[in-house]
């Protein structure tokens, strides 16, 4: 919402037309002889070396799946192998002009793209750096397997450790390149700029667009690029992350060296099939995928459509959409045609395809016809073709038996360790900053004026006689929040934050407010609305060294990202066999007031996901130490906020919030309020109706209850809960979710495991109802009241004289409820 760009309503009541240019389609024509005086001899035959490797490695394994045998080595391989046999050249093309800095996102069928962007790497660097990668990588341990019977120089050596790594990864071996734990679809090798390939269609693509934001809001060298299917151009990340890959900011609104598109290729490998489904002509409806590209930007993407059967003419493509984005124009839409000679997996018969139309693209078949090619312009005889092929078969077969021996290659121990996979779940490390270079700021903190409000605020809710100050005064939760993300943000030069209006207005609920006149806009600065981009962009961000803040206003939208919250975000750090760092702090408002759509709490969905931290602080002291603890990791932290509470005072910190940094750990519950006869465990805002219960039980029923705030779901310390119920031999859990499913439940189950010897009753669960939010004037029927749990303790724990419950929670009234499903 930038005041400076005025929407004129006489320009934008104009009649006219939008314009459209061609689209180029297939339009390389150069023939080898013409090439020769671009590329040396030498470079043809590499050319030509790649892609027989890249199809000897996917026979290897089509045989291994089909047959059980390769070269008269057997191996039972009963993981996922989707091969790419016929794309070789489009692989091949796409990585040939691509250094290290450069980084490729693929797919679940990028065995190709990996070897292809490793071959690339390997003739490019330097012998010295081959060697210290391939030394320094998980301290060598590949190095010394590819090492044995080795005798040629540095670059083959490396080839033999490119292979043996992917191929180690895919049959899950601990050698492998992420310790076996990403397998067939998600091996990657970040030293030569292979970034994770992904199972989910089309899951690559706004996660690319996070690594190019990466690349330009930190100047770093090098584009990203993001091979995809033709199939996942149906995809919601893919549209998701075209949106904000291309939003006019870039453009119109950032400044200096910021200004302009990002560093990406969204590079399409149109294979023709999406699994069984032909995409041009039965479930898209494009024709031709680059046609795509005239519906997003008035560049039209740059979009092209290269023939991906010639790795010439990808070649070709690359070299002059590398000159676009150098100067900052890009986004790019590259179609590169292709086909794929397997089925979606070797399982696939291909039964939805014609045997004439496979034997028609064989014909044509890309590495035997550049081969022919070689050989007819006089590049090299047909024997320096053999002796390529002899070559890499040979290494196959090797790097296979080293593979697949126990000895040299063994699994993971899991007997010997069964925690070795949970221990690469997080990385619990603490760090101040991603980068140690100055941050871009437009202001010294001190001279902000949100800072000096806040300054100005009593960080205690009540004066020295009890009395609370007005609301004006006091120092809120949301400056907790503020106070914490600010100091940050001068912390750590990589640090960014976006979501739906965060800039100008300050985001929906004022956290941000302060921080348009403190920071430039490439980092903080309004995305699409578009929750899954949101989300997928961050994790690429993170991915590739930074640390970011992406808020979801609603967290009944996290829906619209559910595959990058459930699916991304918690996974990446283990399948990399924790090489990779997720430093993602997702903000989520749980709302009230507005119905069904915009006032649930979802804390439980996210918490049953391994690999995501979970915190909801109820006190603008927690808030603020949560907070500091959560950027100052290098974990996934979903960081609930309760819209109900934003405006609230510091009631329990006495000294008040202190101004100066301090953190809370992840995990550690608080208690609020010591009793004697009955514990009482909240989860956000609800806090405050259970210290109102507990005040009405003392105050009518001499019952002294013990409150204890949860703060985090994940990781919880059960051990301060456990205390306090061996001493009042009671509990009850509260929070705001539906009760059905709710992590409350698993709450209550760990507590009856563990402190069953000292309950002298079940623990009690007192959650919402199980219906739709209702509106704001009917939210006390539904959320959490006082008097529920004072209910659920006299129904179910021990009987309050005088006391008549009004919510029932007695064993007939919730088989009932269970029957109906509500």
């Amino acid at each position: 919402m930038p005041k400076c760009q005025f929407i004129d309503p006489k320009e934008a009541r104009k009649n006219g037309e939008i314009k459209f240019t061609p689209i180029p389609v297939n339009q390389y024509n150069r023939t080898i002889q013409e090439e020769r005086k671009n590329f040396s001899d030498d470079d043809l035959k590499r050319i030509y070396h790649d892609m027989r490797l890249i199809r000897e490695f996917e026979e290897m394994l089509n045989l291994i799946k089909t047959t059980g045998e390769y070269q008269e080595v057997k191996y039972n391989h009963p993981g996922p192998a989707h091969l790419s046999i016929g794309q070789e050249a489009a692989a091949v093309g796409m990585a040939y002009t691509l250094t290290v800095d450069d980084f490729i996102f693929g797919s679940h069928r990028s065995h190709g793209e990996i070897l292809a962007k490793g071959l690339s790497a390997i003739h490019q660097l330097p012998d010295e750096h081959l060697m210290k990668i391939m030394k320094e990588f998980f301290e060598g341990s590949i190095l010394k397997i590819v090492q044995q019977n080795h005798t040629g120089n540095v670059k083959s050596l490396a080839r033999r450790f490119l292979v043996y790594g992917t191929l180690a990864e895919i049959f899950a071996r601990e050698t492998g390149f992420n310790r076996g734990l990403g397998g067939s679809m998600h091996a990657f090798f970040t030293p030569f700029g292979v970034y994770p390939n992904n199972a989910i269609v089309g899951g690559s693509a706004d996660i690319s667009v996070g690594a190019a934001l990466y690349k330009k809001v930190n100047r770093k060298p090098g584009i990203v690029v993001a091979n995809i299917g033709d199939a996942s151009m149906a995809c919601g990340p893919v549209w998701e992350g075209l949106s904000f890959a291309s939003m006019d900011q870039f453009n119109e609104l950032w400044e200096g060296d910021m200004k302009g598109g990002l560093p990406l290729i969204i590079n399409i490998m149109n294979n023709q099939y999406g699994m069984g489904g032909q995409t041009c002509g039965e479930t898209m409806g494009y024709g031709k995928a680059a046609r795509i590209g005239a519906g997003i930007n008035e560049d039209q993407m740059h979009a092209e459509r290269v023939d991906g059967y010639n790795p010439l003419a990808v070649i070709d493509a690359y070299k002059r959409k590398k000159e676009i984005l150098k100067e900052k124009k890009g986004p790019v839409l590259l179609e590169i045609l292709t086909y794929r000679f397997s089925g979606h997996s070797p399982s696939d018969a291909s039964s939805y395809r014609s045997k004439e139309e496979i034997e028609a693209w064989q014909e044509q078949d890309c590495v035997f016809s550049y081969a022919g090619s070689l050989t007819q312009a006089g590049v090299c005889p047909e024997q320096d073709i053999k002796d390529i092929d002899n070559d890499i078969i040979s290494l196959m077969k090797e790097m296979l038996q080293l593979s697949i021996d126990e000895s040299i290659s063994p699994r993971m121990d899991m007997e010997a360790n069964p925690d070795q996979i949970g221990n690469m779940i997080f990385s619990d490390e603490s760090i101040d900053k991603m980068e140690d270079r100055k941050p871009d700021v437009l202001m010294p903190l001190a001279d902000n004026p949100r800072v000096r409000q806040i300054s100005r605020k009593e960080r205690f809710a009540f004066d020295n006689t009890g009395k609370p100050f007005s609301k004006m005064k006091q120092y809120q939760l949301r400056d907790g929040i503020f106070e914490a993300i600010a100091d940050r943000f001068y912390k750590d030069p990589t640090l960014i934050a976006y979501g739906e209006e965060n800039r100008d207005w300050g985001g929906a609920f004022a956290v941000y407010r302060g921080l348009t006149e403190a920071l430039p806009y490439h980092r903080l600065f309004n995305s699409p609305i578009a929750e899954g981009a949101i989300v997928g962009v961050a994790i690429g961000y993170a991915m590739c060294g930074g640390r970011v803040i992406p808020e979801i206003m609603y967290c009944d939208f996290l829906g619209r990202s559910g595959d990058e919250v459930f699916n991304q975000l918690p996974k990446w750090q283990a399948m990399s066999g924790n090489l990779i760092k997720m430093p993602v702090t997702l903000r989520v408002s749980v709302g009230s007031k507005y119905g069904a759509q915009h006032s649930q709490d979802w804390t439980s969905l996210v918490a049953h996901i391994p690999g995501l931290k979970v915190v909801f602080p109820a006190t603008p002291y927690d808030a603020k130490g949560l907070m500091n603890s959560a950027l100052q990791g290098t974990d996934p932290v979903i960081f609930f906020e309760s819209q109900r509470i934003y405006d609230i005072g510091e009631q329990f910190h006495k000294e008040g919030v202190p101004e100066e940094y301090y953190e809370i750990p992840l995990g550690e519950p608080d208690i609020k309020k010591e009793g004697n006869d009955i514990t009482i465990l909240s989860v956000g805002a609800t806090l405050y109706r259970a210290l109102d219960a507990a005040k009405t039980l003392e105050e009518k029923h001499n019952f002294s209850a013990e409150v204890i705030d949860a703060r985090s779901l994940v990781p919880f310390n059960y051990e301060k809960v456990i205390k306090s119920v061996q001493k009042t031999g009671r509990i009850i859990i509260t929070g705001d979710a539906n009760s059905r499913g709710s992590f409350l439940n698993d709450f209550a189950s760990k507590i009856t495991d563990l402190a069953f010897d000292y309950l002298d009753a079940p623990p009690v669960v007192v959650g919402s109802r199980n219906w739709i939010t209702p509106a704001h004037e009917l939210e006390d029927s539904f959320f959490p009241q006082p008097h529920w749990i004072i209910d659920a303790i006299h129904q179910k724990i021990v009987p309050l004289q005088g006391h008549e419950a009004k919510e029932k929670f007695d064993e007939a009234t919730k088989i009932e409820r269970n029957r109906k499903g509500i």
